[in-house]
């Protein structure tokens, strides 16, 4: 499957951004997919993820973004969405979407970007102050 992401772009602190993940084929069958970021000089972290593959989707959200980013899927559209809400520099990096293949990822485990198997390859996202 390929990913391509885009929404990216400047945006003042304080503003949002809405973030999209298209794949090439239905996203049906990946129970967990998620957002990184990368900024310059510094490791790829996870942002938001949500694994559906219990009744109740569980969703991951690092601490710095809670209460400001929301993760949402599309089964329909075979979209991921990161509606990104009062935005600060320090959210300037690339962002990334992803896909795992595995069924059975630990909860905890859901922000290893070695779980994910498929990756978009990036948008970018500025935050001027």
């Amino acid at each position: 499957v390929q990913l391509q992401a885009s929404g990216g772009g400047l945006v003042q602190a304080g503003g949002s951004l809405r973030l999209s993940c298209a794949a090439s084929r239905s996203i049906f069958s990946f129970n967990v997919m998620g957002w990184f970021r990368q900024a310059p000089g510094k490791e790829r972290e996870a942002v938001s993820c949500i694994d559906t593959s219990d009744e109740t989707p569980y969703y991951y959200y690092t601490e710095s973004v809670k209460g400001r980013f929301t993760l949402s899927r599309d089964n329909a559209k075979n979209s991921v969405y990161l509606q990104m809400n009062s935005v600060n520099p320090e959210d300037t990096a690339v962002y990334y979407c992803a896909a795992a293949n595995s069924m059975g990822i630990n909860y905890s485990d859901l922000g290893l970007k070695e779980e994910y198997d498929y990756w978009g390859q990036g948008t970018q996202v500025t935050v001027s102050s």
